[in-house]
């Protein structure tokens, strides 16, 4: 009978991935097999989407180079259910794969349902990012409304109205852009924005997307020939339908360590978890999804050791924007995700975004050779160790 212990990791994005190659460093010299489980071999760049959506090149990450040598396997494959119960899963070309611990990684998505009209009229910035610069590319004049004015909105209508002055741009939201940044960066983006010619309006929701347009609340009506939706996300059901304990958004509830509240054999972890620090749960980012990978190993290969995992704790520490290729502001945060007084503007902003923003890839590197004493991963644009009693 085998004694492997079989580790399956479910969604490759940032998370997942520093979850498969921190895990599978780790556990090298064990009889653990690690397996990442992802719907599509490419690894999706989130935090450069908006500049695939203006036709702008980004680097080609494919998830099996990012692997090699590592000791971790890819199975390509959209995850159609998970029986918590039996402890298998099932993908799209009916292979069930069976684990003994699941990390549950599925991640979020667009919410095109909470909105009559947004399935059938909207582009949004997941799967149809190419899409859209083509369809931007060939409209040679007219209007673009994005929906949405936090900060992905904020970034694609920058990256839009920069690479396509002949479009005008208006931005949609039910906040005013930059809304959480303090005053000194809320008025440069404001000022970014209002220099490369978008058309804010802030302090409504829009009801209803239509063919050519959408409808706000007040029933008033904006023409536009595209649109692009980037106001709200939503998770798989996939963990409330395997009877995993999840809030009212359908994450999984976590403890303290980022297990499954309801199945200790699961980690959730990156947008898919809700999990609770002491000033509120932690909202999806790149910053906080990647340590939330790296823990879960750490925490797996302590179980296996015999030993407890320890407690997750996660501080945030920048916010950083982009508003187009030559402007930028980042906002130095709380730990809570509060703006404080100091934020970088301009080109300082565009360096330290495009430096702290790098491409994963180097991380992920990094990760395959680091020693098992202790790893360095992203955090706030930082490197924190963690330390040896960490093992």
């Amino acid at each position: 009978m085998s004694t492997t212990h079989h580790v399956l990791i479910l969604g490759a994005g940032y998370a997942g991935m520093a979850a498969a190659t921190q895990l599978a460093a780790r556990t090298r010299k064990a009889d653990v097999h690690v397996t990442l489980v992802n719907a599509q071999e490419r690894f999706t760049e989130r935090l450069r989407l908006h500049l695939t959506a203006t036709g702008q090149r980004v680097a080609e990450l494919d998830i099996p180079p990012l692997l090699e040598r590592t000791g971790a396997h890819f199975v390509r494959g959209w995850v159609t259910a998970v029986d918590a119960h039996a402890k298998t899963v099932r993908i799209d070309d009916s292979r069930v794969l069976r684990y003994d611990t699941l990390v549950y990684g599925l991640g979020s998505v667009t919410d095109t349902a909470a909105v009559p009209g947004v399935e059938e009229h909207a582009y949004t910035l997941d799967g149809d990012a190419t899409t859209l610069s083509d369809r931007l590319a060939r409209l040679g004049g007219g209007t673009v409304v994005v929906v949405g004015s936090g900060l992905t909105g904020v970034e694609a209508a920058a990256e839009i109205a920069e690479r396509h002055p002949e479009l005008h741009v208006v931005l949609v939201g039910r906040q005013d852009p930059g809304a959480t940044l303090s005053a000194k960066a809320r008025s440069h983006l404001r000022a970014a924005l209002a220099r490369l010619g978008v058309r804010v309006i802030g302090g409504t929701a829009v009801t209803k997307v239509l063919p050519d347009g959408v409808e706000l609340a007040d029933a008033q009506t904006v023409a536009a020939d595209v649109v692009l939706w980037t106001a709200g996300t939503r998770v798989s059901p996939l963990a409330a339908a395997a009877g995993l304990t999840v809030d009212d958004r359908g994450r999984v509830v976590t403890d303290s360590t980022l297990r499954s509240m309801s199945h200790p054999d699961v980690y959730a972890i990156g947008d898919a978890a809700a999990i609770r620090q002491g000033y509120g749960v932690l909202h999806g980012t790149c910053q906080s999804g990647m340590p939330t990978g790296v823990h879960a190993a750490v925490s797996i290969a302590r179980t296996l050791r015999g030993r407890q995992p320890r407690r997750f704790r996660f501080g945030y520490y920048h916010t950083p924007v982009s508003l187009g290729r030559n402007d930028a502001v980042v906002q130095f945060t709380r730990p809570d995700d509060s703006p404080r007084r100091g934020c970088l503007t301009g080109r300082a902003a565009v360096w330290y975004k495009e430096t702290v923003s790098a491409s994963p890839w180097p991380t992920y590197r990094r990760m395959t050779t680091m020693p098992s004493s202790g790893v360095f991963w992203p955090r706030g644009g930082r490197f924190t160790r963690l330390r040896g009693d960490a093992r």
